[in-house]
């Protein structure tokens, strides 16, 4: 290992809980800003004989820019827009800023102009089968550092998506559906999320976890009591005094199984979390048509503002986020078994939300009947 057991328990607990304030507290911020101050998609905009009023509106809110201490370029809180809103607190409000730290310190975007935002995407394909071929180890350590070179590959899949925005001059987060680094990063994702999985599959083939009976003697137990655990745990003794004994390993049927499961989530997680930015950004900030002062109250209410924050926590990003920090903690095993059925539901309560949401918002913004 490579720490005690019980400081890396410590350390990571308090760095567990500082995150989580952290990220709650960015997105009450997050809402507020957008609140108060004015957005840029919504600028210099004119909706349907809604000139005059969307004038007014924007001549009373102050700029964010003027009243912010942190530089818009690094600050996640500057341009808000509708992918902003829907990307995964660390790659956000974590990793978003540190990319724009490097690429000003390194002047990638300026002056190093031979590196390219796909060459940036084909480099951490290479990182991710890195830390493939860690994932497999038995030892935990290795294993460790196998996480620590995805979450750079994860960082460098933000890096090359903050390097094309700004030699396009684009601010904030946005999707431009169709074009070659849209593809070229996709499908590098995809290879990079492929690849831990396959590391993950083989790790368990070649170390399965353990079905026993826990707690009571196997000749008294029934058998819907067995419990799955790690590998990892001691499993040298069949028998102990307080009547715990460990014997079969999980088939590699059920490990398939389970990491099937898991990896469709991430499929259809992928699948729904990149339609409905489409979706949103085709009727918010891309049609200019439709009237502005309906999609900006849109954009501003608290509702929005929820249904988005869903695709936060269920979007792929976050779904490779949770199975890090499983596999970092040596727990791996006991996620999957946890998420493998479940995590359907959270999802298709997202996607339930947010195609109702969806619908109304249509009917608001394109008809003018909602409320």
């Amino acid at each position: 290992m490579m720490w005690p057991s019980s400081q890396a328990s410590k350390v990571l607990t308090v760095l567990l809980f500082s995150g989580l304030v952290y990220c709650i507290c960015m997105d009450t911020f997050l809402f507020l800003r957008i609140q108060n101050y004015r957005i840029d998609a919504f600028e210099n905009i004119t909706g349907n004989l809604t000139h005059d009023t969307t004038t007014a509106k924007s001549s009373i809110r102050p700029n964010y820019e003027d009243v912010t201490w942190i530089p818009c370029s690094i600050n996640p809180l500057c341009h808000p827009t509708v992918k902003a809103l829907m990307v995964d607190h660390i790659n956000h409000f974590i990793y978003g800023p540190l990319c724009a730290i490097v690429d000003i310190g390194l002047g990638i975007s300026d002056r190093m102009l031979f590196i390219t935002p796909n060459m940036i995407s084909f480099f951490h394909v290479f990182v991710a089968f890195l830390g493939a071929k860690l994932l497999t180890c038995q030892s935990l350590a290795a294993r460790r550092f196998g996480i620590v070179l995805f979450q750079l590959r994860m960082f460098l899949d933000d890096l090359d998506g903050h390097v094309a925005r700004e030699r396009k001059h684009i601010k904030g987060e946005r999707s431009e559906v169709g074009t070659l680094g849209y593809w070229v990063d996709g499908i590098c994702d995809l290879i990079g999320v492929v690849a831990m999985m396959i590391g993950i599959l083989i790790y368990l083939k070649n170390n399965p976890p353990r079905r026993g009976y826990k707690g009571t003697p196997v000749s008294t137990l029934p058998y819907h009591q067995l419990k799955e655990i790690n590998s990892t745990e001691d499993i040298e003794k069949d028998h102990q005094d307080n009547g715990i004994s460990y014997k079969t390993k999980v088939p590699f049927q059920r490990i398939v199984q389970v990491v099937g499961l898991f990896s469709g989530q991430m499929v259809l997680s992928s699948l729904s979390w990149n339609r409905y930015i489409d979706i949103y950004q085709e009727l918010l900030e891309n049609c200019t048509e439709y009237d502005v002062v309906r999609r900006e109250t849109i954009f501003k209410s608290g509702v929005f503002f929820s249904a988005t924050g869903l695709w936060r926590i269920v979007n792929p990003h976050s779904y490779l986020h949770a199975l890090s920090l499983a596999v970092f903690c040596d727990k791996t095993w006991c996620f999957l078994k946890a998420v493998h059925f479940t995590g359907y539901l959270f999802l298709a309560a997202a996607v339930g939300v947010s195609e109702y949401l969806v619908e109304n918002l249509k009917s608001y913004v394109m008809d003018g009947d909602g409320r």
